[in-house]
């Protein structure tokens, strides 16, 4: 590997804003904030949306859409479209 081109890789908390677990690794992201760890240690945090404790392929918890409604709902709208 060439020296001194490559991002620095500290530890780094990430915090699930929907479940509200954190996690400790390591990654090239960084941040202002900070927090105290279990280890007494303050790391930057970076809070992301989702993640494997929240993501539903993850948890098995599927969240159902009604596709079926739209897809009627827009043959009703365009079904004749371009027809004459």
């Amino acid at each position: 590997m060439k020296a001194e081109i490559h991002p620095d890789y500290n530890l780094v908390l990430f915090r699930d804003l929907a479940s509200g677990k954190v996690f400790l690794t390591r990654s090239t992201m960084t941040s202002d904030k900070t927090e105290k760890w279990e280890d007494g240690n303050e790391y930057p945090i970076v809070e992301v949306e989702i993640s494997s404790e929240s993501h539903p392929f993850y948890t098995g918890k599927q969240r159902i859409m009604d596709s079926a409604g739209r897809v009627e709902r827009f043959n009703a709208r365009f079904g004749n479209f371009g027809k004459k």
